[in-house]
């Protein structure tokens, strides 16, 4: 009777064994699967606005002037960096948002570091034609190759109202 036992428990051994590797092959496969088949939707604010014929003629109406420049120590002791100007639409038609990419050079004229962000966001009231504003940027962190002179700022996407 010990020995019926003992070959009893090595047959259900095997079999619990083998249902459980299933079990965890499974999970695995769902996991694999979710994950694949799940991507975070992009909010709108990051995707990339549209530059099109449209938009890339409209580009030159963008026109960015007054530049400023100051430094201050923030809270935590640490440099900030802000960017002032103004924006103007010289067009005939309102952008609802302007996407821009300032490049920082080093002294020798050759690209320090790049920042693409928008200037005017999809919660800001569109620029009319005709229109300025003044607009304040604000970096933390600058590379310690930039030669302190004022970015050159490009318009690298539009979207019109």
């Amino acid at each position: 009777m010990l020995g019926e036992e003992t070959r009893e428990e090595r047959i259900r051994m095997p079999a619990a064994f083998l249902a459980g590797l299933i079990v965890v092959a499974l999970l695995i496969g769902a996991a694999l699967l979710v994950n694949r088949l799940w991507k975070p939707a992009i909010p709108e604010s990051e995707m990339p606005l549209p530059v099109g014929p449209a938009e890339q003629a409209y580009i030159p109406q963008i026109q960015f002037s007054d530049p400023k420049m100051s430094r201050a120590a923030n809270f935590l002791n640490q440099e900030v960096t802000f960017i002032f100007g103004t924006v103007e639409n010289t067009g005939n038609r309102p952008v609802r948002q302007v996407e821009i990419t300032l490049e920082f050079h080093d002294i020798y004229g050759q690209m320090a570091q790049r920042e693409k962000l928008r200037l005017i966001g999809t919660r800001a009231a569109p620029l009319a034609a005709g229109e300025s504003r003044d607009f304040q940027l604000s970096f933390d962190h600058i590379s310690e190759q930039w030669n302190q002179v004022y970015p050159t700022i490009q318009v690298t996407g539009l979207a019109f109202k």
